[in-house]
Formats: C-alpha cells, structure tokens, sequence
C-alpha cells in the first residue's frame, strides 16, 4: 500500500527527505537544484550576503560559501539577484481581484509571492458552506500556498442584516476540524466579542479550542473595548487608521496585519514605524483587497513592499515584515527564512527597491521565470458558484420612497468610510420623497432569495452629486444588490443590467447603461482572465468619473463597496434599512415624520 503523502509541514519531516538533504549538506551526496552567485538578505539580521544554495526535495539543504559546490542536477544561476524568502501575504480576499483562484495564482506567484492567507468569507456570505468548501478544492492543487480560514461572520452584523447564510459556532467548529482550514478569519462583529454576545463568545471560543489562529477587525477600537476585545482571544488587526493607531495597537500587543489596501496611510505607517528605531516582530504585511485593474498592473503584496520603501520603510524591514514575522504568526517554523532545514520557497529579485522578480521557487520547483508561470494552471469549474443573484427585475418606483403629506425629516448617512447619523429636511412630491439637495440615494435589495428582494432606500450625504447611478453585487459583506445613485431611473437601470448577467457591476447615465462588468460567479468573480477582468474594471472607474466628483481619501470609488458594511461603527444601509451596530437598531424607512 502505498503511503498517504504528508500535509504540510509534515511533508518535510519524512525520513527519506530529510536523510537525503543531511547527505547532500555535509558533501557526500548532490543536491536537486543549487541556486549560486546571488545574495541573500536574511529576513532575521537584515544582512545581505553572498552564499550559494542547495536545495533537495522542498528542503533547504544547505547554506554554503559561493562556488564551493557545483554537484546539482539543476543548476540556476541568480548572479546579481537578491534572493529573500516567498513572500507571505497574511490576509486577504482572493474574491476582490474578481477572478479565480488559478488566476489569481497566475498573477502573484511570478512577482514572488508563494504564501497567502486567504479569508473567503465573501463566498461564504453568499454560498455558505458550500462556497468555502468550493474555495478549499480551488485551492488544492494550485503552486501558490493558500492558508485558508474559517469565515468568522457570515454575516458580518447578524440581525441588522441578511447574508446567503448564517456561520453559528457549530459550523466554524465544523470547519476548524478540516486541516486545509489553518484558523478563524477576520473577526468582524466587534461589539458582539466586546459585549459579550453569546454567539460571537462562541465563536471565537471555538477557535481558541482548536488551537489555531483568531483573526481580528479591531477598526477604531481602544482602551477598554480593546482590551476586552483582546481579552476574548483576538490577536490581529489590519483595521489601522493611523500612525498613532498602529502604536497603540502594537503597545497593546496585538499582531499587526498592515494592509496596502489604503495607500494613503502608508508613508504615516512607515514613519511610525522608524520613530520606533526597530521593526517590532509582530508586524506582517497583507493586501486585504487588491482590485483587478491594481492586480494587473502593479501586484499583490510585492506592490505593498514596493511602496513601503518608496514612503520611506526600509527594505529589510519590508522583507522581514512579508516574509519571517509573518511565518512567526502563522505557525510556520518551516517558511520564512533561508536557513538549511526550512522550506524551499525563494525569489530571486531583480534588486530591492522595485523588486521585480527574475524567478521564483516554491516548495523546491522553479514555478516561475521572468514575470510568468512555468505551467499553466489549471481552474477548478465553477459552474456551483452560478445563479446567485436570486431577483427579479425591478421598477423605478422600487428606488422611491412613499410619504405622505408635503414635507419629511430624514434620518441620512452621512460621509463616506467613517459613516455618522445626520438629518436633512425634504419635499414631498407626487407622493414620494425628493431626495434633499446634495444628497444622494442608496438602496440595498436582499438578493439571496432568503427574504424579500424589495430595495431599502437611505439617503447618503457628503458623497457629492450624482449624475448618474452605480449597481454592485460585490457589497461587503453580505453583497447584496447595491445601488447608489441621483436618480431612480438610472438606478433601475444599472440594477436591471446586472441581474440579467447573474451578478457584476453596471454604470447607469442620462437613461442608458454605460458600462456593464459581468461577475457570474457569486456574483463576484469571472472566470475571463485577468487583463480582460481588469480591462472591464477600468471602463467601470472610467464611467464613474462621469457621474460623481470623487475626493480622496475618503470619497474613492472603493468607498461604494464598503457602504454596506454594517459591522463597522455608525449608520449603514443595508437590506433590512438603515442599520447601526451600536445600538443594534435598524431603520426600515429613513422618513422621521412628515408635516
């Protein structure tokens, strides 16, 4: 019979393997691949050396001076090349790239990434179990390492909104037993951990039984609620707004997950950190969101190492965040370092300031050379991930809200990202309400056939004046059927578009759709490649521009697939109304009173 193959990181603990690499470390036996003439910048001392490497199996065999051994089957030359460890990439949402799995490998692996930690709780918002056990058989065979985690909140606010699911402790359980499942994702629901709420309690206690990771979303917590929130077992966050932020959140202990997601935080971070004097151990590095069009043209995390250094980090600090502090968070004493003993994951980087890389080794393989994957890469079928948009088409009056009488004072959301209650005052025309002046309307429809489909409209202020409407499926984190718009014509338009496709994103102007990205699967991903994906991402950005003025920070077009989530502190629409976590109350209607 023959043996069933070890998971990793058993694999490398096999008696063959390891007695073959003892062989070829001391000189009495070759090695499989022997990489010479480059440098290695070790992740532990920050130190560039000249040394040679010999590999054997997935192992590293030996560190040795340059050209003292040339016995090799393989023999790769990394002359002026500075070689560091796979890169670690330790959160992320492969769904926000909007293409599959294998495509997104395709796209990471060349720039030197070979490890991430991907939370897939966007399929499971919409699939369930059945979307997360899509993603673990996505992610078996593919040459990128994909650390899966349990998604801790489907949905992300329970009761003020409706998911395509609901994950209790009994089914996070049930996916911490798998041992491709390395943890509990992003823990979302702050106040249910802070006050105690039975679920969440059980939960993250569920993790703590299994023994592995408990990931947090720690955004805007501190003193108090973030020692309660650590108290209950949460030990990561990458929910960082400053500089002072993360100083706090590194004094207080926790693991800090710094995302390149908002660039414009970056270069406060990299400051923060130099004030210091020392990279901290507990800081890694991770993309959380990467759209298609920024996959495509700049990467994955090599792209948040890159800009880390142009704002000022230093580069073996950069490295050493992506690649041992990050191995030291998840466990993994086999990645991380260029030492004999550990894991072969290794890219060699053209230099280290724009780290481009000429090739990269994963597990002992050359799986990729000069900016493209060896192989191709199989996807798995997506074909369960289709039909998830469960509406039918909908009305212009379905984007208006009824009242009597002749005036109405509205409850709004106002300002994008950090969401507050306002008020504004508005006519009453026709038997609808006029959206108030500089307003603009959000309506959110449950679309996952578990309620009724008919939209919630608010009222958003502080997001400008729109000439036109946008409709999403991709609306963290329960991604129901979005719209924002200055109109309820445009907005049935938009909506329309993309429920005919199963899913996506459409741009709606002066009674026509502009531009219409499908995403069949889950209404979040395709399966076209990526150049074609980011290539319909970017006519989407292009429309936008024509119907709304944007104002960074802030007011950025990734703004709209945030507005729903409802974790988040202060008001959010979602498919039941206006909602707020802080107090745990929903609006159905934003109308106050009428006179």
């Amino acid at each position: 019979m023959t043996a069933t193959p070890r998971q990793e990181p058993a694999d490398l603990n096999e008696p063959a393997l390891r007695a073959r690499a003892v062989a070829a470390a001391r000189g009495s036996g070759p090695f499989d691949v022997l990489v010479t003439g480059g440098r290695i910048l070790d992740a532990v001392t920050g130190l560039i050396r000249e040394a040679d490497i010999g590999l054997v199996g997935a192992l590293i065999a030996s560190v040795h001076a340059p050209a003292s051994r040339s016995d090799a089957a393989t023999v790769i030359d990394a002359a002026g090349s500075i070689i560091s460890p796979g890169l670690i990439d330790t959160h992320m949402h492969i769904e926000s790239s909007m293409v599959t799995p294998a495509e997104y490998a395709e796209a990471v692996l060349p720039r030197g990434v070979t490890t991430i930690v991907w939370d897939p709780h966007e399929f499971g918002n919409v699939h369930g179990l059945d979307g997360v056990r899509w993603a673990i058989e996505a992610s078996r065979n593919l040459p990128l390492r994909v650390i899966l985690l349990a998604p801790s909140c489907v949905p992300s606010a329970p009761g003020l909104e409706v998911a395509g699911a609901d994950f209790d402790a009994g089914v996070i359980a049930e996916l911490l037993r798998s041992p491709t499942i390395g943890g509990v994702a992003e823990v979302m629901n702050m106040r249910g951990v802070i006050d105690g709420d039975p679920r969440m309690t059980d939960i993250v206690n569920a993790g703590l039984a299994s023994g592995k990771l408990v990931c947090g979303h720690a955004r805007g917590l501190e003193g108090a609620d973030l020692n309660a929130f650590m108290a209950a077992g949460v030990t990561s966050d990458h929910e960082l707004t400053s500089g002072a932020d993360l100083l706090q959140k590194l004094a207080a202990g926790m693991t800090i997950e710094l995302r390149g997601s908002h660039d414009h935080l970056l270069k406060e971070f990299a400051d923060a950190l130099d004030s210091i004097g020392h990279l901290p151990p507990t800081v890694t590095l991770c993309t959380d969101d990467v759209f298609p069009d920024e996959l495509y043209e700049n990467g994955g995390l090599d792209d948040v190492v890159r800009r880390l250094v142009r704002y000022g980090m230093r580069p073996e600090w950069a490295l050493s965040a992506a690649t041992f502090n990050a191995a030291q968070r998840l466990r993994r004493s086999d990645l991380g370092l260029i030492a004999p003993g550990r894991r072969a994951d290794l890219v060699l980087f053209e230099d280290i300031s724009e780290f481009r890389a000429r090739a990269v080794i994963a597990n002992g393989r050359l799986v990729a050379e000069n900016g493209a994957v060896k192989d191709s890469i199989q996807p798995l079928d997506a074909g369960p991930l289709m039909q998830s948009v469960k509406l039918t088409a909908l009305a212009d009056d379905d984007f208006r809200i009824p009242a009597n009488g002749t005036k109405a004072r509205l409850a709004t959301i106002d300002r994008p990202r950090f969401t507050q209650w306002g008020e504004a005052e508005a006519d009453i025309r026709d038997g609808v309400v006029v959206p108030p002046t500089g307003s603009a309307m959000i309506a959110v429809a449950h679309r996952h056939g578990l309620m009724d489909g008919r939209p919630r409209v608010g009222f958003l202020t502080g997001w400008g004046q729109w000439r036109g409407a946008f409709c999403t499926t991709v609306s963290h984190d329960s991604h129901n059927l979005t719209v924002i718009g200055g109109n309820a014509r445009d907005m049935a338009l938009a909506a329309n578009a993309v429920i005919e496709v199963g899913g996506g994103m459409a741009v709606a102007k002066d009674g026509h759709v502009e531009v219409l990205l499908p995403l069949p699967f889950s209404g979040l991903v395709t399966d076209a490649s990526l150049q074609e994906t980011a290539n319909g991402f970017t006519g989407i950005r292009k429309a936008m521009e024509k119907i709304v003025d944007w104002k960074p920070p802030y007011l950025v077009f990734k703004a709209c697939f945030g507005a729903t989530l409802a974790c988040n502190v202060g008001p959010h629409q979602t498919d039941r109304g206006i909602a707020d976590v802080v107090t745990g109350k929903v609006l159905e209607s934003p109308v106050l009173e009428t006179f």
